[in-house]
């Protein structure tokens, strides 16, 4: 009798496993069983809000399960990134995050209560925010060469403003000068708007500026856009030549958005959202509605969003150091 025993506990045993194994495909598959938070770092309104609502949207379309936006602005981002991290990792928080957070913030602060990239799980990189070089019809500069050549002939000359210190418009310009070894001075406004006004009024001399509030002055030759700050030309300015290729090679910077989960987060998990929201982007109505944005579709697996966080946090460490940025607040 004691060797019959034994003989069944090789079949029991893999009874057992196949039976578990069935358990965790189910779970997976019925995923989401419940509403899905997704936790956007801003104040409702503004580009990251817009594009995150759109994707929650047409997600809760897909997968049949509403996807909740739940705004969580402060601190720059770094609240929400925080709730998230120390969120259940059961697929059901999700972080649609930023540049800001997943870059500029681990760059700048030396102590941060979320460890990016290591605390999460990376789903996909979802779409990019275009930014234009805009400069004021007085600065006699039509292109980036000629741009260079100014700053280099009068150091520190040239003012450019930004929305504020250690913020996008900011760090595009410390890159810039950073890359093609030149000094101008920055002049931060309390938003982008006051910021892209002294350059229509002349009060500062050029911009890295967000591309749908330039589009009005632009057309209308109260400032001129001198080049994209993305890798490739905008459809939004297709005469507008890329700073990377104008004059400045391996310029590239854009406001980056990409969809996150807490670390621990079941791959299979993981990659329904990317296959879902692959589906999503490829919409040609999400499309229209990013460009209104001023934003692209910029999709990737997993493994590739992961390298691009740990790249761009390189890259903005290098430029904080350099042009000795400290935080604000």
């Amino acid at each position: 009798m004691l060797k019959n025993k034994n003989r069944c506990r090789p079949a029991c045993t893999t009874l057992v496993l196949v039976l578990a194994c069935c358990a965790v495909d189910a779970g997976a598959q019925a995923y989401p069983a419940k509403p899905v938070r997704m936790v956007v770092p801003f104040a409702p309104g503004g580009g990251s809000d817009t594009v995150g609502r759109m994707l929650a949207q047409k997600l809760g379309v897909v997968l049949g399960r509403q996807f909740v936006i739940d705004n969580r602005a402060g601190a720059g981002g770094r609240i929400a990134a925080e709730l998230v991290a120390k969120s259940p990792p059961d697929g059901y928080t999700l972080l649609f995050a930023t540049s800001s957070v997943m870059a500029t913030a681990p760059a700048l602060y030396s102590r941060l209560a979320f460890d990016m990239p290591k605390d999460y799980a990376p789903i996909t990189l979802v779409a990019y925010a275009v930014h234009v070089l805009i400069t004021h019809p007085s600065v006699p500069a039509r292109t980036v060469r000629e741009l260079i050549a100014i700053a280099k002939a009068r150091p520190g000359s040239l003012s450019y403003s930004s929305s504020g210190a250690s913020g996008p418009g900011h760090l595009s310009g410390e890159l810039f000068a950073s890359i093609a070894n030149i000094k101008w001075t920055h002049v931060p406004y309390k938003g982008s708007s006051p910021a892209t006004l002294a350059v229509v009024a002349g009060e500062t001399d050029l911009m890295f500026s967000n591309i749908v509030p330039a589009l009005s002055p632009i057309k209308t030759k109260r400032v001129r856009a001198i080049g994209v700050g993305s890798a490739k030309r905008s459809v939004l300015l297709p005469d507008v030549p890329a700073i990377a290729e104008s004059g400045l090679p391996g310029f590239d910077v854009r406001q980056l958005y990409g969809l996150l989960a807490p670390a621990g987060t079941p791959r299979d998990i993981v990659r329904l959202l990317n296959e879902a929201t692959a589906k999503v982007m490829q919409d040609p109505e999400a499309k229209e509605r990013l460009l209104a944005d001023g934003s692209e579709v910029m999709l990737s697996t997993p493994d590739e969003f992961e390298k691009t966080i740990i790249g761009e946090i390189a890259k903005w460490t290098r430029v904080i150091k350099r042009a000795g940025i400290t935080p604000n607040e």
